[in-house]
Formats: structure tokens, sequence, C-alpha cells
């Protein structure tokens, strides 16, 4: 059977999950997969809702909607209260417990990770925060390359960005690493 992999990145307008999403699916293509990449926010520029979802198949995909989704990134309370009762139940969290402050119960694996005060504290830039959950994500579920990921991420960021991004998304790797419980078998 072909793994199908669903992912929804959830928080607020201006963390960057759409690029995050963006990036994520353009990985899955340079590994040779199928991938889909869908958006939705607010009317808000910044601080509406936010998502971006991401579908990653070795064989087609045969509906263009995350339904259950393996893995929910919450980077806020209000993207954790909305999307993490819906995650697959051997599925994972990956919760930012710099904005994400009550903790769900879930027959998931939760993974709970100060994503957002390790970019602000150890990269300098909050604005990375989205480079962190991407390098701690696929560190603990292998659904890309690290390879992939840092060749779709160099090409997706602004000039001039390359080594705080670099930086950002090796301290997420190395944050997914320091975390092996939450891993997906």
């Amino acid at each position: 059977m072909e793994r199908t992999t669903e992912l929804r990145l959830s928080g607020s307008g201006g963390q960057g999950l759409i690029l995050a999403g963006i990036i994520l699916a353009e990985a899955a293509i340079l590994d040779g997969k199928n991938a889909l990449q869908t958006q939705s926010y607010g009317p808000e520029a910044r601080g509406g809702a936010s998502k971006a979802e991401v579908i990653i198949s070795q064989g087609e995909i045969d509906y263009p909607k995350v339904t259950v989704p393996d893995v929910v990134l919450a980077m806020t309370q209000e993207a954790s209260d909305k999307y993490c009762g819906s995650v697959a139940p051997n599925g994972l969290l990956l919760l930012d417990t710099t904005y994400v402050y009550d903790l769900p119960q879930s027959k998931a694996r939760v993974c709970a990770l100060p994503i957002s005060g390790i970019a602000r504290d150890e990269v300098g830039k909050e604005l990375v925060a989205n480079v962190v959950a991407l390098g701690a994500l696929v560190r603990l579920t292998g659904v890309v390359t690290l390879d992939s990921l840092t060749k779709a991420l160099l090409r997706r960021i602004p000039k001039g960005t390359e080594a705080i991004n670099k930086k950002a998304l090796a301290l997420g790797w190395e944050l997914g690493m320091a975390n092996q419980a939450c891993i997906i078998a």
C-alpha cells in the first residue's frame, strides 16, 4: 500500500505557515513524491487565523483536501483549540508552547516544544519560527528528507536570509531529535 501523509500547519497570519506548507510540498516533490498544498487564512494580513494543508504520497493523490490529518502543527492556542481534535489517533500533534498554553488531551502523540521562543532567543528573529517548526516536524515524521527540505527552503526564502534560515532549520532539527518520544513509527 502506498503511504499518504496528510499535514495541517496552523496558527495566525504572519507566522509564515503558508510559506512553510509550500516549502514542505516542494521538498516532497524533490524527493520524488506527489504533493498537494492548499491554504486558507482570515481577512486580516496578520493576526487572523491561518492554515496550510499538505498531502504527500508515493502514489496518486485522489482527493485534494486533508480529511484526517496525520500531523497537526498548532502555533497558537486558537489553532490548537480548532484543529487538534481532528488529528488521527496515531498521528502527531506538534504544539508551540510559546503560544499554546492549554495542551489538549489526545490519542495522538503530543509533542510540545517552545518553537517560537527558540526562534526568538536562539536565532534572534521570531519571524523564522515557521522554519524551526519545519525542522522539528520533518525530524519527527521523516515525511521528507532534510536535504530536500533544505533545498526547497533555500529556493523560497528572500536572498540575504540564508544564514538565519539555515540556523533556524538546524535548531528545529535538533529540537526534533531531542524529542524522540514524539517520533511517528
